[in-house]
Order: C-alpha cells, then structure tokens, then sequence
C-alpha cells in the first residue's frame, strides 16, 4: 500500500520541480517588461480617443497596463492611473450617457402604449354582454341573508357581531331592460 502511494507521488512531486525555473523565468520576464512605463502620447487624451480606438488596439492598451499595474502602484505615473481608471471605470460603452431625448421618447412611447391599452380594453368591453345575474345588487343582498344564516366567516366577515360593512353588495340597483 505505501509504495503504490510513494510511486505516485514521485512523478508529481518532480513534475513540480522541473516547472519551477521556467515559472520564475516567466515572473521575471514579466517583471523586467512591465518596470517600463508606456509612453506618454500613447496615454494622452485616452478618455477622447477611446471609443475611435480599434477594438484590438483597446486590447493591447489595456493588456500594457495591466502588466504595468502588477508591480508597485507608487511606480506608476500619473497618466498611467488615470488610463487604468477612465479604461476600468469610465462612461464608455455600457456606461456611456444615454443619447440626449432618450427620456423624452421613453415617456411619449410608454404614454403611447398606455392609449393602446385602455382603447383595447374599451373595445372588447363594449363587445361583452350584459353582466351576469350574480352582480345584480338584489343577489348581493340575498348573498348577505344567505351568510348571516349560515354563520359565515364570524370572524371578521358579515357574521361578525357588530359587523357595519356593505357584505358582499358592491353593485347597483339592476338595470331594467
């Protein structure tokens, strides 16, 4: 049992010695390209030239900073930080304002809708029928017999002692046709 344990170890354990130097190589590398600053001119005006910069280009710009946000942010210059910041947190793209009326077509499209929707409405109510029996203020009124009888909902309905609710009323006289 432990040799079969010792034997699976060992590939793993040297593995891990033989990728350390290449890994140290690579921290260096990245170190030794990311102690110099980028340019200037390249950084100037970013917050203008944003947007117009070809997607790859914003890619490159952004990989260059962020290699230079790894060492020490005491050792970067000032433009680089607010690059990194306007690129990380500035009004482009999801961010960006929206366009000037935007408010003012959202309130005229929502008003427009609302129209749409109560001429809807009024149009299938004037295709409905006469309302049913049952919204007839004398069947309400024979509703409220009917539940005083029988004691319902004594808690806090119609059965209740000292009740002073309508019940179940909530119509009109029925119209006479």
């Amino acid at each position: 049992m432990f040799l079969r344990t010792v034997s699976r170890a060992v590939p793993r354990s040297t593995a891990a010695f033989r990728a350390a130097p290449t890994a140290s190589v690579n921290a260096l590398q990245t170190r030794a390209a990311s102690d110099h600053a980028i340019p200037n001119p390249t950084l100037a005006n970013i917050e203008k030239r944003w947007e117009g910069m070809p997607p790859q280009e914003q890619a490159e710009l952004w990989m260059q900073l962020r290699d230079r946000m790894k060492v020490d942010w005491h050792q970067l210059t000032l433009q680089e930080k607010k690059a990194a910041y306007y690129i990380a947190f500035g009004a482009h793209g999801p961010r960006a304002q929206a366009p000037k009326g935007e408010g003012l077509r959202v309130f005229f499209k929502v008003l427009q809708l609302t129209a749409a929707s109560v001429a809807i409405f009024y149009t299938v109510h004037s295709f409905a029928g006469k309302q049913p029996g049952t919204m007839s203020k004398e069947w309400q009124e024979a509703s409220n017999e009917y539940a005083l009888k029988e004691k319902i909902n004594p808690i806090h309905g119609i059965s209740k002692e000292g009740y002073e609710g309508k019940g179940f009323v909530q119509s009109g006289p029925a119209e006479k046709s």
